[in-house]
This record gives C-alpha cells, structure tokens and sequence, in this order.
C-alpha cells in the first residue's frame, strides 16, 4: 500500500462527526421542546432517513448473482395479516415497553434469483435485521448466515434462506421473529440487476484487495460480465485501491482462500462500509440515479416515495455497529442429514442473548419459550451443545 493510499485509507477509517451548528436539524431553535406531533414527525422522518441509506448499502451486499431483469416495484401492506399471521413472541411484547422501547427493526432480504422473482419462490441468500434507535439515529445491522440451521416458522427445520422460498417475506420475517425473539413487521427485498451500476453511480469504493482475492475476483468479474452483456476490467494490482462495479461486486462474492462463508461475510462489511463513505459524499444527483437504479428491483413494505423525499439527507444516520448471527462463539458448522452442510446455532438460546445485548443493550434479556423449544430441537437434531 502506498502512502497516498494509506492516507486515504485512515481518513475513511474516521467517523464522520455530526455538526455542531446552533439548530437543529428541523432548523428549530435549541432548547424548545418539541410537541407530540412534531416529535412524531422527527420520528418518522429519521426512520426514512435510515431505510434510504439502507437501499444504498443494502444493494452492494446482494452478492451471488445478477438477475437478468426485474419486477416493478411493489409495496406491499402488512397491517392486514400482521395480528394473525405475523409471529411475535411473548417475551418480545414485554420487552418493546423496556429495553426494545425506542428502536424499530426492519428485515433486508436479497434474493437468489435470475428472473426477477421477488416476492417467493426464492432463496434469500443475504437476510438482515436493520435496528434503528429512534433517539440517537445510530443503526445496528446484523446478518444472518443464510445457512442457518432454525426453525423455518412452521416447526420444520432447515437452512433459514429457505423460509422465503416457501412462504415469501411473511414467512421469512416469522422465522427470524420465533428464533431470534425480534418484533419485525417491515420488510425490504432487493434484487440483483443493479447492483455494478450503483457502485459506479458512486465513483466506485476503495477496498484492500490481497494477492489470493484478485484471482477469484476476476472469476466472478467474468462471469458477471457475460451475464449483463457488457466489458469489463480485470483486475492487475493488489492493495488499498479504488474498485469499480463490477469489481467490488466480485470482491464481495469470494469465498475462498480461507473463512469460507463468514470471510466473505467480512468481506460484504468492509464494501458496506467503504459504500457508506462513497453514499456521504455523493451528489443528490447521483443518489436519485441509485434510486432509481435500486427501485425497480425492490419488493417492500415501506413508502418508496418518501424514501425518495429524503435522500438528500442520508449523512444524519450513522450505522454504528455491524455483526453476524449466530455469533462466532455460540456457532458451529456440520452436515444435517440431508440439509446439508449447515450454520449451527450452538445453543441457540445463548445466541438470542447475544443479539438483544448487541441490539439493544439488554445484559439481562431472558429468551422467550419459544426460542428455548427451538434451541432444544436444533440441539437434538444437530447434536450440538455448549462445551
């Protein structure tokens, strides 16, 4: 790496720091408290804030492959089936009047698919849990490793990804609500097709490329390429250096060369990240060109409308944290039967502790009984066991 780039690579690496002007962001005056429909408004308008840099982020982490065309968008309305059909634990209702209080959780879901099939029939290759803490605007995102052995919401057990392919984001989110104790209702499901050609809206990401990632990265590069009828570059230098489209979509898909699966986890977090940087930066041109770009691969619960409204102010968020789930120290790896090979959530339960402490700075969270039926059964399936 040379000096210049090192010097690049430590500036990126600062946190951005928040104004200090003497308004607010509302361009009120400090120190006047705000009514109740003015605190409902700021409320909402940090949420939208946080979902549009999240289909900024959220596009780059789709990684497997490029669908070839796309549905419209579709927005979708929960409210009808949320009381009966949407899954929330016991436990969970107590918790959102104390330490879930303040915090809204949204599932991202990127599907495996190259015709466009957004809404099921289709593998969620990359699920995540986007918790938003409505006073601070600070934003946690943890992944869920697709091959997560769980309980799929309807007591089978199988790879979690395949909660989408049999019952679309309604299932999907019942499965992440049962085993993890969440309290999800929203939803955002994105497609791959325009996933190069936001990064190049972006000006491309600068990511530390070593000598075994640059072979494999071409590889997908490659195929890629094909796929989308279109040029593209290899890749002749390693180091900290600024990849375009295609290349740093490459680079998110590598899985080899040692961590298999959770490396290429870490490798999706450090383009999250770079992109991060890329989006405070970015003209609000060329914002709306990923918004459009994003849009018409989306599949959702949320007003896009809005979203669109906003993106202008997508720097007064802040992810401040980012982790997978199950936790490397409550994890395994193992063939299940004919599942295959699997993500085992050693003690499922001591990994849902985790979570709401990660989350929400709960230390003394008490799991529900349903994720503790549920830690039982991946335990006597799995036979795995704390050691």
């Amino acid at each position: 790496m040379t000096k210049n780039n090192r010097d690049a690579y430590e500036e990126q690496k600062r946190p951005v720091k928040k104004s200090s002007g003497t308004k607010t962001s509302g361009g009120k005056t400090p120190g006047r408290k705000l009514s109740k429909k003015e605190q409902a408004k700021k409320t909402r308008r940090r949420i939208i804030l946080f979902i549009a840099e999240i289909f900024v982020l959220l596009i780059m982490v789709m990684v497997l492959y490029i669908t070839l065309s796309g549905e419209k968008t579709k927005r979708v309305d929960l409210d009808e089936f949320i009381s009966e059909d949407i899954i929330i634990n016991d436990t969970v209702k107590q918790a959102e009047e104390t330490t879930m209080k303040g915090y809204r959780n949204i599932a991202l879901f990127g599907v495996d698919s190259t015709t466009g099939a957004l809404s099921k029939s289709t593998r969620s290759d990359c699920i995540m849990i986007a918790s938003i803490n409505q006073d601070t605007g600070d934003c946690k995102l943890v992944s869920v490793y697709r091959d997560t052995y769980l309980n799929l919401s309807n007591d089978t057990y199988n790879k979690c990804n395949a909660a989408y392919a049999k019952g679309g984001a309604e299932m999907a989110i019942n499965m992440l609500n049962m085993n993890l104790d969440m309290n999800i209702t929203d939803f955002v499901t994105v497609g791959f097709a325009g996933l190069s050609d936001t990064i190049d809206a972006l000006g491309g990401v600068y990511i530390d490329v070593d000598d075994n990632e640059m072979t494999h990265l071409n590889s997908y590069q490659l195929t890629m390429a094909d796929n989308l009828k279109r040029d593209y570059t290899p890749l002749r230098e390693t180091g900290y250096i600024l990849l375009d489209g295609l290349q740093a979509t490459g680079y998110c898909r590598v899985r080899y060369g040692g961590g298999d699966d959770f490396r290429r986890t870490e490798r999706q977090r450090e383009v999250l990240s770079a992109v991060a940087d890329q989006a405070r930066k970015a003209t609000p041109a060329s914002l709306t060109q990923i918004a459009n770009n994003v849009f018409s691969e989306v599949y959702t619960s949320l007003d896009l409308t809005e979203i669109v409204e906003v993106l202008t102010h997508v720097t007064d968020y802040n992810i401040s944290e980012t982790a997978g789930f199950p936790t490397e120290e409550y994890r395994t790896t193992g063939t299940v039967g004919s599942k295959g090979s699997c993500v085992i959530p050693v003690d499922l339960e001591q990994n849902v502790k985790w979570l709401h402490q990660f989350l929400f700075d709960d230390y003394e969270y008490e799991p529900s009984s349903t994720v503790k039926e549920c830690s039982n059964k991946v335990a006597a399936d799995t036979g795995a066991y704390v050691k």
